[in-house]
């Protein structure tokens, strides 16, 4: 049978079935699912919602997951980092390492699983273990006098300080649990590895600020400073590679990336997150941008902006927010389909649990 003859054989076959098996058919670009642990019931949590992850993930072309395990200093495999808790609670739920099974299940349908970590953020858990191990003087803070741990928070979240180096070895050591734990892990996904934003102005931790000082050879600190921001902006830098070259060393094949704010301007002068430059010079692999909005031409200025970042978005992620549009479905159909003509590296849902509390978005 000649080549045109089996393509119209096969269009006719799509044609004749229904629309979910004719996108089997069709050819498009790949897409991705963030997992959270946010979501009731947890992923990880049995075997019966490992499962119907994969089936879904397979049905619906999804080739990569990116999957929660350590949140708020939480951590969803066996840490001495983070607190284990959630890990012991899911091994007795499922009688074996949940993350592993999942990463067995995925693999034998194709489909990849990378770690995804939120760094800096320990949300609003004051329970958590490096708060109690080191007090309050690794958390990003600004200028204003603090009286109690609530004084800390930003946007009702506690930010760890990328600048100081207790927060590095803490983190690097972690990232290490979980490539040692997990050898045929695809990727690591770093989250929240910024500083909040700029306004009030934060990194003003007692081991930041004097080792800015010692840097730049200054006794004051000046907020309008280009070299104080590019002190901070060169924190988060030096802290993505440090935890870059730790996964690395233990699994050099390891994929390396990051989420990103949009738009650009915004990464850089508020959260002093340079994605731009981490792409050019090789820390991470991709990056994946944050596209939330409920507004479409919001969102095509934000692929916009991205693209005229970047080599043509070759190694960039789009990520569309499902959570806040789950009233409005058809939204997030417009700007998915907006993410596959981009040319993008991957369109990627945020996140499945949106998807499974309302079907028409999974549809």
């Amino acid at each position: 049978m000649n080549g045109m003859k089996l393509f119209k054989i096969t269009s006719i076959f799509c044609l004749f079935f229904s629309f979910s098996v004719f996108a089997e058919c069709a050819p498009s670009m790949p897409k991705a699912l963030f997992v959270s642990v946010i979501q009731e019931p947890q992923v990880l949590s049995s075997r019966q919602a490992i499962t119907e992850l994969i089936d879904f993930a397979k049905k619906s072309q999804n080739k990569v997951l990116f999957v929660q395990i350590y949140r708020e200093n939480k951590a969803w495999f066996p840490s001495k980092v983070g607190d284990s808790e959630p890990y012991d609670t899911c091994f007795k739920a499922v009688s074996e390492d949940p993350l592993e099974l999942l990463i067995k299940k995925a693999h034998a349908e194709g489909i990849q699983v990378h770690a995804w970590l939120n760094l800096m953020s320990l949300s609003a858990n004051e329970n958590a273990p490096l708060l109690k191990k080191y007090g309050t003087e690794i958390l990003t803070r600004n200028i204003q006098e603090k009286h109690t741990l609530q004084d800390y928070k930003i946007d009702d979240q506690y930010f760890l300080e990328p600048g100081d180096l207790r927060v590095r070895e803490e983190l690097a050591t972690m990232v290490g649990e979980v490539v040692s734990r997990y050898p045929k892990l695809d990727g690591v996904q770093f989250d929240y590895i910024r500083y909040p934003d700029m306004h009030p102005y934060y990194g003003h931790t007692p081991m930041n600020e004097k080792r800015f000082k010692e840097a730049a050879g200054v006794k004051v600190i000046l907020e309008e400073s280009r070299v104080w921001k590019q002190w901070k902006r060169d924190q988060v830098t030096d802290l993505l590679k440090e935890l870059a070259q730790k996964a690395r060393a233990i699994h050099p094949g390891i994929q390396v990336s990051t989420t990103g704010l949009v738009s650009y301007d915004r990464a850089y002068f508020e959260g002093f997150q340079d994605w731009r430059s981490w792409l050019r010079h090789g820390p991470v692999d991709f990056v994946t941008l944050m596209c939330y909005t409920k507004d479409i031409e919001q969102f095509k200025r934000q692929i916009q902006d991205a693209e005229r970042r970047t080599d043509g978005l070759k190694r960039v992620n789009i990520a569309v927010g499902a959570y806040s549009l789950l009233e409005t479905p058809d939204i997030f159909k417009k700007e998915f389909k907006l993410c596959e003509g981009s040319g993008a590296r991957s369109c990627v849902t945020f996140h499945y649990g949106s998807l499974v509390e309302n079907p028409e978005l999974a549809r």
